[in-house]
């Protein structure tokens, strides 16, 4: 086991690392920027190091002086979190240069995903369902028309180095395409310094459904079920829940079962999310992430599975603590992600919170690094805290939804807690009937 574990982020999620780390008896080092000096995760920490500005670039995603943070304070392995440089292969590599250990996937598997064309391709290769689509990258405006009309429209045109949303672009008609592929390859460049894009045909209802999977980098892998993140808002998610309303235990077992073998194939480490769109009783391939997710609770909250202990424990070379047949779900969960933004406008409301009052009693989770007086940066994701709720049905963990949100007060700032509040009433939010385009719809976004 490791002596002493450096935490790669802030936050919530370097939080919930420094308690796992805690629960294992491993000393932890928090970074921060000068921005963060007065964070909830810096003051818990063992150890404490200042590296740079407010800025991203100079701080949290400053490779050098996270290298140099490890070798002043002696840590001998990097927990990154989510995030910031949780899916970036050459900090991986980096790090194990240096003989550190980085708490994740190994640099092939992080690479290899990181790539969504050569993530799709190797889904394939591994009898994953993928979304129909172009084979490979689509060079030019005349390629994408080729491919488009060959498919049918409405398509997808996506970056193929994307995520959260960015360089994601639909064409309805074969009108829309010329502006959709020049501003998909625009967005790319500026987000990911790589203009290449695809296509794949656009579902018009689907579900966005993903399966949490555990693999020891051996051959051996396991699924914790999977996710419903269909609430969102350019393709943010808002709120997830386990196990999905729209999957019975058939799908969840035949869809998991693929996934864990493919994880086996592959000798995947550490935990990982296969992201599918539903739609119709069939699965389609999106993407994986090589990290834990945001939504990494409601999981444990159906398994009682610590999963960031065990991303720790599987690192340091232990293995895997339970098998395929050791994981029970029981239960329902859902997390509500409070972010500092104005709930119908969703702009960013930093601040000092002058009261803090989270929810409390059976079944109620709260994630969050926040505190009463704590003055949150304007320089970082808007994210502040996460409400997990667990119920033995799904009314029940709704009800108890109802009941969390209605004693979460955070006064001092915006929050999205109203929001929440007309969700959890909703007929179609309560009755499960939603796909991923419902939010924006209800919001009045095009």
């Amino acid at each position: 086991m490791f002596d002493k574990v450096l935490i790669a982020n802030r936050g919530e999620i370097a939080l919930r690392i420094q308690r796992a780390c805690k629960e294992l008896g491993i000393a932890t080092v928090a970074v921060h920027s000068t921005a963060d000096a007065d964070a909830m995760h810096v003051r818990l920490a063992d150890e404490s190091v200042c590296i740079g500005p407010p800025t991203s670039t100079d701080s949290y995603l400053n490779i050098p002086r996270l290298l140099a943070a490890c070798e002043i304070t002696g840590a001998d392995a990097v927990h990154p979190g989510y995030g910031f440089l949780s899916e970036n292969a050459r900090f991986a590599e980096i790090l194990e240069e240096h003989s550190i250990t980085f708490i994740g996937p190994t640099s092939e598997h992080i690479r290899m995903m990181g790539d969504k064309i050569e993530a799709k391709e190797t889904a394939k290769r591994l009898g994953i369902p993928v979304v129909p689509g172009s084979d490979g990258a689509v060079p030019t405006e005349a390629d994408a028309m080729r491919v488009a009309k060959g498919m049918g429209f409405p398509v997808l045109i996506k970056a193929t180095a994307g995520g959260g949303g960015r360089g994601m672009k639909v064409a309805y008609t074969a009108e829309d395409l010329p502006v959709a592929f020049s501003t998909a390859r625009a967005e790319a460049k500026a987000a990911f310094g790589n203009d290449q894009v695809y296509i794949e045909k656009y579902l018009t209802k689907p579900r966005h459904i993903e399966i949490q999977v555990f693999g020891d980098g051996q051959g051996n892998a396991v699924h914790l079920g999977e996710r419903d993140c269909s609430l969102q808002r350019r393709h943010q998610k808002v709120f997830e829940e386990a196990p999905s309303p729209a999957i019975n235990a058939a799908s969840r077992a035949k869809i998991g079962a693929t996934v864990a073998q493919a994880m086996s194939e592959i000798k995947y480490r550490g935990a990982g999310t296969v992201e599918f769109l539903y739609e119709d009783g069939e699965f389609y391939f999106i993407e994986m992430n090589t990290r834990i997710q945001v939504e990494h609770p409601v999981t444990e909250a159906i398994t009682g599975i610590d999963l960031v202990l065990e991303q720790i424990r599987v690192a340091s070379g232990a293995g895997l603590s339970f098998r395929q047949d050791d994981i029970l779900f029981s239960g329902h969960a859902i997390e509500c992600r409070i972010n500092a933004e104005n709930p119908r406008t969703f702009r960013p409301s930093p601040g000092q919170i002058t009261y803090w009052h989270p929810p409390g009693g059976l079944g109620v989770r709260v994630d969050s690094g926040a505190y009463q007086g704590y003055r949150i940066p304007p320089y970082y994701d808007s994210l502040i805290g996460k409400l997990i709720v667990h119920g033995k049905t799904r009314n029940e963990c709704m009800m108890r939804l109802k009941r969390a949100l209605s004693e979460f007060v955070i006064d001092g700032i915006e929050t999205t807690i109203p929001l929440f509040h007309e969700l959890v009433r909703h007929p179609d939010v309560v009755n499960g009937m939603y796909d991923i385009h419902w939010l924006e719809k209800y919001l009045g976004k095009p």
